[in-house]
């Protein structure tokens, strides 16, 4: 399991759900009693689903860094815990949910199988299908090196980080059935006046602290040279970046695409 920053969670996750919940729908949150978030992070989702249903809502992750963070902004319970196994006994909750989990496990069946063991009712992930980002960028050569550095990390990161439409068999595979799926689109906008955040991913793509971040899984497919010009492009088109931004020119927009996949215990 790859372990994340808090800073870092916040950047990717931050506004989601914000504009529409339509995709958590069969989620049922309403009638949900008890319900367990796994692999929380910084309680991003936590947070929705506190607002959304009636019920109790529990984060745990196995990072009590992460977890701090989150009892901070949420004030929810928290337990420290791996998503594979479970520390709690058969049935304890009425719906089992994660995101942006599964894509960072080696093996993402264990983990629903042991949803599937604390739930008496429903299951559900949340996740990237990070083969599908789209970006427009004011800078031209941001976009072709975004599409470059995600082709090269996704061949040499180790676990699949573009589950897609693999996850409905999964969920059949353990004993899930009723499985529904539905899609949501995060939209990260950046343009002027730009936020803290914006001015200090900009920065992070100057001196190229964003690229190193993945440095071990790029490194993985790239040549030491190959990297290295990759690196010298990326601070380059970086260093673009902060000059629009001082011009008020820069916007820059992503899309990644989510797919809520929802299956039900058996009785």
């Amino acid at each position: 399991m790859r372990k994340f920053s808090p800073e870092y969670l916040r950047r990717t996750r931050e506004g989601m759900w914000d504009d529409s919940r339509d995709a958590l729908q069969d989620l049922s949150l309403p009638d949900r009693s008890r319900v367990l978030d796994v692999g929380c992070g910084t309680g991003e989702l936590s947070r929705v689903l506190d607002a959304e249903t009636p019920g109790e809502v529990v984060c745990l992750d196995a990072d009590p860094e992460l977890l701090r963070v989150a009892r901070e902004a949420a004030d929810l319970p928290t337990v420290v815990g791996d998503a594979t196994r479970l520390p709690f006994p058969d049935d304890t909750f009425d719906l089992v949910v994660c995101q942006a989990l599964l894509v960072n496990l080696p093996r993402p069946t264990d983990a629903i199988e042991s949803f599937t063991r604390a739930s008496s009712d429903l299951v559900a992930a949340v996740e990237p299908d990070n083969a599908a980002v789209g970006v427009d960028s004011t800078v031209s050569a941001e976009v072709a090196l975004e599409r470059s550095v995600r082709e090269s990390y996704m061949a040499g990161v180790q676990t699949d980080v573009a589950l897609g439409d693999r996850l409905p068999d999964i969920f059949e595979s353990v004993g899930l059935c009723d499985v529904r799926t539905r899609r949501y689109f995060h939209r990260k906008l950046i343009e002027p006046p730009y936020d803290d955040a914006a001015l200090e991913d900009a920065a992070r793509k100057a001196n190229g602290t964003g690229l190193a971040a993945h440095e071990t899984e790029l490194r993985r497919t790239l040549s030491d040279d190959e990297y290295d010009a990759l690196r010298r492009d990326w601070r380059e088109m970086g260093r673009t970046v902060v000059e629009q931004m001082q011009d008020e020119r820069y916007r820059r927009a992503e899309v990644v695409p989510f797919d809520v996949v929802v299956g039900r215990v058996p009785e």
